[in-house]
């Protein structure tokens, strides 16, 4: 990710106040070093402070092709001096609003020998000033922009929301480098989840890829002994194998995983979304009916996977990967009034790396509600704090994002081979699962560890998509 910084001066300051240009420019030296990171370059422009290195500025931010620019208010600055970089970036804007030091001496202030120097020390603690004329002149022209408010150094509070800014940029800058491989079809008259793939593209950037369910079985019949081996070793690793699992039914996941990986390599996937009946055609249905542990597999690798072809959920699930918060398939099951309890889970890929436990693998007669049968992944969210996370329809803004945290608590769950959970929200569980159902969301949603609604905020408000958190 390129992070673009700028420092904001006046130039007719310099010859008046000696030392102050000098003394600003370190103080955004020490900026960009506390916003150095392994996964973002800085692009540090220097202290802008007329019109004209505003405009050069602002071509130098298209040139590095910068994803989000912060915007350090050193001392008072004129507006116009950052309207040029602003409409040339075209790139979210962050305002540091930084003062050097908690409060001014003001001891030592007032026993300066001269009035210019006085004014001099005062202009290097007046980050404060310009910033509502700043946001007046944004506003009115309907641009964008966030605020961080501080102090340049022992303030924890600022600098943790300045890195939440950045890591968010880092995830939207993920995002519109992901492709999307979607593959089947829609589960029949699941309407909610039918979506605009233009929306999903224009959103977030996203690159979507069209899947054939006939090449993945064509690539099932080319996998090699030595490779499905491997995947059963993996397989092994990775879960719980219960003893009611047939060598049959594991090697013919082992051959579908083994599928799915090349499927993955040939079209450079970074998530996906599946769902296909295979009826009629005996190959596809093998396939379709064996994928749930390489999926799983896949979804515990940073590549996540959602079944019934629920392409937003797929998004929402790499959000909470991006996070580093894992991101698995899950819906709500019932409610316990007695715990005051909401039970949540699902059928098919499960996110090994999130399990209050090993996976568990269990053969199953019949997936209920679809064709065929074969082995699925059963487990519960590792106990805890928990967010759940929608990538929900909005009107005005194309999507949503949704959001509750939450704690997984353990308890009793049922033993069917799905995942499942019990959630406990700070509002009662019939008022939470009312205001969630308010909201609009698909039925499905994903499942992290941790609370992140504050890190999400920024990530809609980065996109410019509607946000609201469920309390």
């Amino acid at each position: 990710m390129q992070v673009g910084l700028m420092g904001l001066g006046l130039e007719a300051y310099w010859a008046q106040f000696e030392g102050l240009e000098q003394r600003l420019r370190g103080y955004i030296d020490v900026v960009c070093g506390k916003l150095q990171g392994s996964s973002r370059t800085i692009i540090n422009l220097g202290l802008i402070d007329s019109a004209q290195k505003a405009i050069t500025a602002g071509h130098a931010c298209r040139e590095q092709d910068i994803d989000i620019l912060l915007v350090y208010v050193t001392t008072y600055a004129l507006s116009s001096t950052l309207l040029p970089v602003v409409l040339r970036a075209r790139v979210p804007v962050v305002l540091l609003n930084l003062q050097p030091e908690a409060a001014i001496d003001y001891y030592s202030f007032n026993r300066l020998k001269s009035r210019t120097s006085m004014t001099g020390e005062w202009l290097a603690y007046c980050s404060a000033c310009p910033v509502p004329e700043i946001a007046n002149v944004l506003s009115r022209l309907s641009i964008e922009f966030h605020q961080v408010t501080g102090m340049l150094h022992e303030d924890p509070t600022c600098w943790d929301e300045i890195e939440q800014w950045l890591r968010a940029a880092e995830i939207v800058h993920a995002l519109s480098h992901s492709t999307l491989g979607l593959m089947g079809h829609y589960y029949s008259g699941m309407l909610d989840i039918v979506t605009d793939l233009a929306q999903i593209s224009g959103r977030f950037g996203i690159h979507i890829e069209m899947l054939e369910v006939d090449e993945l079985s064509a690539l099932r019949q080319e996998a090699g002994d030595d490779d499905i081996a491997r995947k059963m070793d993996a397989f092994r690793e990775f879960f719980q194998i219960e003893d009611d699992c047939t060598e049959e039914e594991l090697v013919r996941a082992a051959r579908t995983s083994v599928a799915l990986d090349g499927l993955v390599q040939n079209h450079g996937l970074d998530l996906m979304a599946y769902y296909y009946k295979g009826t009629g055609v005996p190959e596809n249905e093998d396939t379709m009916s064996s994928i749930i542990l390489g999926t799983s597999l896949l979804t515990g690798n940073s590549i996540p996977v959602a079944g019934e072809y629920e392409v937003k959920n797929s998004v929402a699930m790499k959000i909470l990967d991006l996070l580093g918060a894992g991101g698995s398939f899950t819906e709500f099951y019932a409610i316990d009034f007695k715990d005051d309890l909401v039970l949540m889970g699902h059928d098919g890929p499960g996110h090994p790396g999130i399990a209050q436990d090993r996976v568990r693998v269990r053969p199953l007669r019949v997936y209920h509600g679809k064709v065929g049968n074969g082995l699925s992944v059963e487990m519960s969210v590792k106990h805890g704090p928990v967010t759940l996370l929608s990538v929900a329809e909005d009107r005005e803004k194309g999507f949503q994002l949704l959001t509750a945290e939450g704690e997984s608590v353990p308890g009793s769950i049922l033993e069917i081979g799905n995942t499942n959970s019990r959630y406990r929200f700070s509002v009662r569980a019939r008022r939470f699962v009312e205001q969630w159902n308010a909201a609009g969301p698909a039925h499905h949603c994903a499942i992290g560890l941790g609370h992140h609604a504050r890190q999400i905020e920024k990530i809609a408000q980065l996109l410019g998509l509607a946000y609201k958190k469920i309390v």
